[in-house]
């Protein structure tokens, strides 16, 4: 099944397409993000490949602005031991999760992998890509399951958290103050998986 989305970036000035692709093995985040921030236009395109549990096992962040350009490329086995160019990084060894701010489908990762039960929560440490702040780094993270549809998220130390509603399969729906999903449409179509990376 192949799920196409639209958010709108509040914050960020942004419009999101983000195509989430789901097969039985795993699944397939392709998403093109452009907006403004401080007062530059900035291009953001990201993959991220999963396997059936929600892990990450592939990324890639392409960004650009007017004056800088940047690629950052990572796998995974899925336990959060992440490297680059075949060296493991020590840094983000175990970050579970991917956190790239400028998108809400990144918490879709972290509720659907951890699978919460209502009044249930869980810290995690999450690999936390804030390219527009020039930042690639561990963090950790608190996500508390209120309803079926609502999360609450915190960073740890909490110095910042919110209350996220989400569809059936985990899609941000609304991000307060952040995002809001404008459409959302399925089709059977599938693109082909990309293998070897």
């Amino acid at each position: 099944m192949q799920t196409n989305i639209l958010w709108t970036g509040r914050e960020y000035y942004s419009l999101e397409n983000c195509i989430l692709t789901t097969t039985d093995t795993g699944s397939e985040v392709s998403s093109v993000i452009i907006g403004m921030y401080l007062k530059k236009i900035y291009r953001v395109e990201y993959l991220i490949t999963l396997n059936d549990k929600w892990e990450p096992l592939f990324s890639e962040l392409k960004y650009q602005t007017d004056d800088r350009r940047e690629v950052h490329r990572y796998h995974s086995d899925g336990r959060g031991n992440w490297s680059k160019d075949g060296t493991l990084i020590h840094e983000f060894i175990g970050c579970t999760d991917i956190d790239i701010p400028l998108t809400p489908l990144t918490n879709t990762l972290a509720i659907n992998r951890t699978k919460l039960q209502i009044e249930e929560n869980l810290e995690i440490k999450v690999l936390y890509m804030d390219i527009l702040n020039h930042e690639i780094k561990p963090v950790r993270q608190r996500y508390t399951r209120l309803s079926q549809t609502t999360y609450k998220y915190e960073n740890v130390p909490n110095d910042f958290e919110a209350i996220l509603c989400v569809d059936e399969l985990g899609l941000v729906v609304d991000y307060p103050d952040l995002f809001v999903r404008t459409a959302r449409q399925e089709s059977l179509f599938l693109t082909e998986h990309t293998e070897n990376r």
